[in-house]
Formats: C-alpha cells, structure tokens, sequence
C-alpha cells in the first residue's frame, strides 16, 4: 500500500541526513521515479522532505523533524510484540532495555491496536535454546557488546575445537550472531572473514585502533557466506543406510542434516527405510554407531568396512577395561 510505503520513507529518511533515492528504491522494491513521485506526495502532505540532486545527492528530513508510529497496522503492531527468550537479551545486559522498549512502543500504539499486540506478547514465545542443551561457558557478552558497537578493533584469546591451546587474533568486527542458542562472533582475520563461538573466547580486548572493515562489508551479507560455507560441505563419499522405521524421527532429528534425499521405503519390509547420507569421509561414518541396531550401513564396501573396524575397537576397548 502507498501509505505503509510513505510511511516507511519517513521512518528510514529519520536516521540519515541523506538517503540516495536508488538505495529508497531498493529497499522498497520500487522504481527511483516512484520514490521521487512519494516525496513530492509528502511534501504536499506537510512533511518537510527535500531531494538534492548530484552525486552526493539524495533524499533527507528538514532536522528536527520526527514521527511516531501511529502508521502501524495491526499485523506490524503484532510482529513488534512477538517476544524473543529474554536469554539473549540478559545475555547482552539489555533485559531492562528491552522491557522498556516494549512498553514506550505499547503507550505509542493506536489504541485499536493495543490490545492485539498485548495478546500477541502473552501468546507467542520464541525460545531459542535446543531441548537438553548442554551447559555452556559464561561468556562476557557484554563486552563484546560494546566493543562490535563501538567500531573499534580486537584482540582476543580463543580455542578452536579439538584443541586446548589458545590462540590470539586481532580482529576487525562486524558484529554478533545468536544462532541455535549458541553466539558467534563475525569479524575479519587479515582481510578474511571469519566466525568465532564465544564460548571458546578466554579474553577479549578492546583496541584503540578503527576496526578496517571491507569496503560494502556489513554483518548480515558476511554472516550469510559464512553460513554457507558450514552448510555446503564438500561431500566426499554417499552411504547408503537403512533406518528402522519406528526410529526414523530421532535419527532424523540428529543426523538429518547429512540426509541428500527424504528417507524411501525399502522393498519387500515395512521395518525398515532406505536414505542416503552425505559425509566429506568415509571415517566419518562412526557417527551412525550412535543409532546401534536402529541404523546399518549397506554400502559402498569402505564405509561398511570402517563400521566394522570402529565396532571391534569399541569392543577391545571395553573388553580392556
């Protein structure tokens, strides 16, 4: 609608001196002729917009100028109030923010629109944590809070898994990832961008220098690609498994993110599914031992074979005991 769309103008053009009408435009999926067409609709309107042209142009507020967030509509009014786990929010040192952010927005409703919001708030959770999580290290997140906010460069002592050692690094920071439950931080290591858990960080320093941030860099585009280099494992070898039907969703549940296809009825037996599974090597097959009998290895002949080593050393390890 042209409303919500005039109203998102003013809402991005509060927080920039100058905003390129380009950038309004593809914000807003519209046409830069549509976005010159809304600013002269809002000036009409009395709102004190102007556009300066050139190549440092754009689009900007008269100072002083401000609105609040009467525009709302019902649905955007609800999606405000559904509620994150307040464990991300301590963990930041910003449970007293949050909570008064929420009321300040709630007295700035239409009043129409309190009462779903304020139903929404009591009716949806958004719980972030996995079920029988294990304990995780107290990490001083706050810290680093403020380090990423402040623009400024890191230095910190970490430990990669599988190691005990610690490492230093001098980071440029973009920013903090909470995902699963665990926090990330996304920064540069010599140009490269790089993720580090925070519970592995034993110290973390706040440096004097500017982080040096690539040019265009920003958090969500950086993250992003390193999501998906985690993601996108090179597969190495395919095995074909069967899993017994009846514990088709746990083994899902835990290993399905290496499944290549849904699981397939196997011919001639209700009991059992046939799937594929997609590992970087063939070692790394040990991770169905965890299934026992519910999960076999068909092929190919390797994978079977190291089923086999890691079973008989399982038992002359227990036998030895």
């Amino acid at each position: 609608m042209k409303f919500d769309r005039l109203l998102s103008i003013v809402l991005l053009l509060q927080h920039r001196d100058l905003v390129p009408a380009k950038e309004l435009a593809e914000r807003l999926e519209v046409s830069q002729r549509t976005i010159y067409r809304d600013v002269e609709a809002l000036s009409a309107a009395g709102v004190p917009v102007y556009a300066e042209r050139g190549q440092d142009g754009g689009i900007g507020l008269l100072a002083g100028f401000r609105t609040d967030v009467t525009g709302l509509t019902t649905d955007e009014a609800r999606a405000l109030f559904v509620l994150a786990s307040q464990s991300a929010h301590s963990a930041l040192g910003l449970d007293h923010a949050h909570g008064s952010a929420l009321r300040k927005v709630m007295a700035a409703l239409p009043a129409p629109h309190r009462p779903a919001a304020e139903l929404t708030s009591r009716r949806i959770l958004i719980e972030p944590d996995r079920w029988h999580a294990a304990p995780r290290p107290e990490t001083d997140l706050e810290a680093l809070y403020t380090a990423v906010l402040s623009d400024r460069r890191l230095r910190v002592r970490y430990r990669h898994s599988g190691q005990t050692a610690l490492r230093t690094y001098t980071l440029d920071p973009y920013g903090l990832v909470a995902k699963a439950g665990t926090w990330y931080l996304v920064a540069d290591h010599k140009g490269k961008p790089r993720l580090f858990r925070t519970d592995r960080l034993s110290q973390v320093s706040l440096l004097a220098a500017e982080a040096r941030r690539r040019p265009g860099a920003e958090l969500t585009q950086v993250w992003h690609d390193l999501r998906r280099q985690v993601e996108d494992r090179s597969v190495g070898v395919t095995i074909v498994v069967r899993v017994r039907r009846e514990r088709l969703d746990m083994v899902t549940r835990i290993a399905g993110g290496y499944f290549t296809a849904p699981p397939a009825p196997e011919a001639g037996t209700d009991e059992w599914l046939r799937v594929e599974v997609a590992y970087p090597v063939v070692e790394a097959v040990r991770h169905l031992l965890q299934f026992g009998t519910d999960v076999q290895v068909v092929g190919p002949s390797e994978a079977r074979a190291e089923m086999t080593r890691a079973i008989a050393e399982l038992a002359d390890h227990y036998h030895a005991a």
